[in-house]
Order: structure tokens, then C-alpha cells, then sequence
């Protein structure tokens, strides 16, 4: 079986959201919905450190949907338009199964899903991503597909595509020869949340 997955290097991340940005383009996303984010441990705010001068420390995490392997957000959808995927064991959505109640939203505790209250705006009056892409309709909750319309083409996703700093690592966590179980057996990582118990597929190189 194949459970694909990201290792991020935090050590790399240089904060330049060059991978939500190649995201919101790839996928069309709508205005204002974020399907990446660029977070910062540190602080108590947004880009500012931990600790006191010289002895500051900040860290920056990209966060996207974990496609974890127990999903919080598969348990409590009550139509089943949230599933993993058999293939990959990336966490899916059904867009004509969604009903919109927003039960997976409440239940991800990665915050890692948006829901379209209207239907969807753009700055622009054409789309300008890969025609591929899923549409985007009001009353649906949508997240990270792990750019599956790329996948189908034997592309990585767009977020790995256009990284400057090389922090990202793809494939597949199931295969010991893979760059991402190679890059978890050289260093010490991290996954968010453990204590949820939802085993994501994505891992922090410490």
C-alpha cells in the first residue's frame, strides 16, 4: 500500500510562502481561502521570537491538511464525502457528497479545512491554475488534495515544486527508500498533535 506524505525541514522554511502561493494558484483557490499556511513558532505574535537578545529562537511551520492516517474529520462525516483515498492514503473530499454542515471543519485539529459561504470570487476574471483543478462551488468545505489532479499526471505536488529553500520532501512513507523515509531516519522529527492521536502524514524535521 502507499501512504504518501510531506517531511518539512523547519530549519530550511525561510517563511517566503512561495508554497501557499504556488497552492492558491495550482488549485484556483478563491479569494480569501488559504489552503497553506505559514506559521510561526516563537513568540507571542506572528514573526517575532522566543527568548531574549542574543539568545532569540523561531521556528516557521507550513500547515496544510496532515492526511493523517486517522482522521478526525472521516469519523464524523455523516455522508461520507470525506474518505481516505485507497491509492495513496491521502485524506479526500467528495464535493457532490458534501452537505456543508461543517462537522469535519470542527473536528480537524489542524484548523486545515475552509468552507465557501458564497459563491466563490477571484481577483481576476479567469482561472489561473491547472484547468485539472477541482471547481470551487459555495456550501461545500473544501482543503489540501495533495494537488491530486497533479498526482493523476505523475506530478508532485505544486508546494514541492516551487520551494527556493528545498525544506520540502516527498513521497512515499511506506517505501524505506523513499526521500521522505530517508529524510525521517537522518534526523529527529516532529508531528503535530500527537497527543490527538490522528497520526498525520507529515512530519518536522526538529
Amino acid at each position: 500500500m502507499t501512504c504518501l506524505g510531506f517531511v518539512i525541514d523547519k530549519k530550511s522554511c525561510i517563511a517566503c510562502h512561495a508554497c501557499a502561493v504556488a497552492c492558491k494558484v495550482e488549485n484556483n483557490l478563491p479569494d480569501g481561502i488559504w489552503w497553506n499556511r505559514i506559521l510561526t513558532e516563537g513568540g507571542d505574535n506572528m514573526d517575532t521570537p522566543d527568548g531574549t537578545y542574543p539568545n532569540l529562537t523561531m521556528a516557521n511551520i507550513a500547515v496544510a491538511c496532515q492526511h493523517c492516517d486517522n482522521p478526525a474529520c472521516v469519523k464524523v462525516c455523516p455522508v461520507g464525502a470525506t474518505y481516505k483515498d485507497p491509492d495513496t492514503g491521502a485524506v479526500r473530499q467528495d464535493y457532490d457528497k458534501c452537505i456543508g454542515c461543517r462537522m469535519c471543519m470542527g473536528a480537524c485539529p489542524y484548523s486545515a479545512r475552509t468552507f465557501n459561504w458564497e459563491e466563490p470570487a477571484y481577483a481576476v476574471d479567469f482561472p489561473l491554475g491547472d484547468f485539472d483543478a477541482p471547481k470551487h462551488v459555495a456550501g461545500v468545505v473544501e482543503k489540501c488534495t495533495f494537488c491530486a489532479n497533479r498526482l493523476a499526471r505523475g506530478e508532485e505536488p505544486a508546494c514541492m515544486e516551487h520551494c527556493p529553500g528545498r525544506a520540502r520532501y516527498w513521497g512515499d512513507l511506506d517505501d524505506p527508500y523513499s526521500d521522505v523515509s530517508r529524510a525521517i531516519a537522518g534526523r529527529p522529527t516532529v508531528r503535530l498533535l500527537e497527543d490527538k492521536g490522528t497520526e498525520p502524514s507529515v512530519y518536522y524535521l526538529a
